[in-house]
């Protein structure tokens, strides 16, 4: 029998003082959440309601096919700078007319939808995860453009947003654009160069220039209307390919652009599914507050896979890495899970000996991260750690089966790299409250800064000051704690959200159905140089 023997006290302190610090944590999270759904604050909300228009997530609602769950990505970009948590705009994954697409809202609400610099990072890499799993786009548009003051660090690299489209419909994924009010400027090639476009009677206002700027460089007289109209569009210029007469009428319209798309998965779907032994409520209790205290990965995997069944690779071989395989939602997962934190040689070559399999098989990889890094000491280095735990990165770098990343606790220094962190592409990351990230723990790191400078002073003959050494160090760990947190981190991007452990299952299951649209093949002997 291969499915997991639970140990989990539930009923223990340790399990109870792990679950309430992650419900506290929890409760900070759903804090921020909150700020990204308040978009642009009641004043702006209650103007744009007076308007008599839906406001972003309302719209993306409307377009989902009823019942079915919407996977929103990065919902906190933006957080910890000037700008509004989410920079305004929605993206995330749902089902229209039974196909999976990567849908994007602007939020209007938060100055009129106008794009800052973590709009355009959030809105590249919703459309590095079209191009990658295959997915139809589909825009709903209500945006001024760039948001001017911060234009220079929008103008330049903000043009990869419409190179985007284009390689997307060059690839044969479909490219929908919904006008829903002004989308100017660099805005207009938005919808100029979806494969499908449709605009709202009396809203859609699509133009490179207003009628202030013609009348500047032409002296032009014009209107909104004329300029850039829904009518003229769909009568005129044919820029419009379908005309609307409010915005439900246009979401119904873009349900049957996509329901005629005849867009297929490269797979079929999996058979039934049997959910995991044990409850996942559990997952609460099992992360520790401190993240120095190991815990067992093996509870974590019993309550997100498949009957709570895993077929362990190696279990008596490089024991702090955990390795098999198991089934989530019907579909066959490779599992890379840390156990002990710290990464030997032994784990090394377990992993890259694994990642290898999993190409031969097809099988995607599913990365759960709790590792300090690859061990140092002269023994690890005598004995090889620098080239196993390249032999690890390697293989993760040169693997072609997706890849899946979700940050439990720690992920620090190379060992991040090695349990494919975000430079290393996997399809999709998401991180607990629990987990942290950074190139070493705080206290390592300015204990590092106070020997450096504690050496530095002997050479020179200087006295070393404690006291001041003692207030670098404490404002170090204090930069490096908060610099190491989940929300910090995911404002800028760096994972597709901070995730409830308790959905864990459910969002893997979303992701997994999601990159089945693509087809895929592992590598076959294309790695590199392995140095053994």
């Amino acid at each position: 029998m291969t499915v997991i023997s639970s140990t989990l006290d539930t009923n223990g302190p340790d399990y109870t003082a792990n679950r309430e610090a992650m419900l506290a944590k929890l409760a900070e999270l759903d804090a921020e959440h909150a700020k990204a759904l308040a978009g642009g604050g009641e004043k702006y909300v209650a103007r744009h309601r007076k308007r008599g228009k839906l406001l972003a997530r309302e719209r993306i609602e409307l377009l989902l096919d009823p019942d079915t769950p919407f996977l929103e990505l990065s919902p906190l970009a933006a957080w910890g700078s000037d700008y509004t948590v989410g920079a305004s705009l929605v993206t995330g994954i749902g089902v229209v007319e039974g196909v999976e697409c990567l849908i994007t809202a602007n939020d209007p609400t938060v100055r009129g939808g106008a794009s800052n610099p973590w709009s355009l990072k959030k809105a590249l890499r919703a459309n590095d995860i079209a191009l990658a799993n295959r997915l139809p786009c589909i825009s709903l548009v209500e945006s001024g453009g760039a948001d001017l003051p911060s234009q220079k660090e929008i103008f330049i690299p903000g043009g990869a947003i419409f190179r985007d489209i284009t390689r997307l419909s060059a690839a044969g994924i479909p490219t929908v654009a919904v006008v829903f009010g002004n989308s100017t400027a660099g805005g207009a090639y938005i919808p100029g160069m979806s494969d499908h476009v449709i605009m709202i009677k009396e809203r859609a206002k699509v133009f490179l220039g207003g009628p202030p700027l013609v009348k500047m460089a032409t002296g032009e007289e014009s209107d909104d209307e004329s300029l850039g109209g829904a009518d003229m569009h769909a009568r005129v210029s044919g820029l419009a390919d379908y005309f609307a007469v409010d915005e439900r009428d246009a979401l119904r319209q873009a349900r049957r652009v996509v329901a005629r798309l005849n867009h297929r998965k490269a797979y079929p779907e999996p058979g039934p599914a049997e959910p995991p032994k044990y409850d996942a409520d559990e997952l609460l209790g099992i992360v520790p507050g401190d993240l120095k205290v190991p815990f067992d990965p093996r509870e974590v995997i019993a309550r997100i896979v498949d009957a709570s069944d895993f077929d362990e690779f190696k279990p008596l071989y490089g024991t702090s890495l955990a390795t098999g395989w198991a089934t989530l939602h019907g579909y066959p997962v490779g599992i890379l899970a840390n156990a002990q934190g710290v990464l030997f040689s032994a784990e090394s070559q377990k992993a890259a000996q694994f990642i290898q399999l999993a190409n031969q098989r097809d099988i995607p990889l599913l990365f759960l991260h709790n590792t300090t890094g690859y061990m140092v000491g002269s023994q690890y280095e005598q004995g090889g750690i620098i080239k196993h735990g390249a032999m690890m990165i390697n293989a993760v770098s040169n693997s072609r089966v997706p890849h899946l990343s979700v940050l439990m606790g720690a992920s620090y220094g190379a060992g991040h790299y090695g349990m494919c962190g975000r430079a290393y592409d996997p399809r999709f990351l998401f991180a607990w409250p629990s987990a942290k990230s950074a190139v070493m723990g705080p206290q390592q790191l300015a204990g590092v800064l106070s020997i450096v400078a504690r050496q530095s002073a002997a050479a020179k003959g200087q006295p070393y000051d404690e006291e001041a050494d003692a207030a670098l160090r404490a404002m170090v760990e204090q930069q490096i704690e908060s610099e190491s947190l989940p929300m910090f981190l995911s404002g800028r991007l760096y994972d597709d959200g901070v995730i409830d452990p308790r959905d864990t299952r459910t969002v893997l299951g979303l992701c997994l159905s999601a990159l089945h649209t693509a087809p895929y093949e592992g590598v076959r002997g294309g790695f590199g140089v392995f140095r053994m």
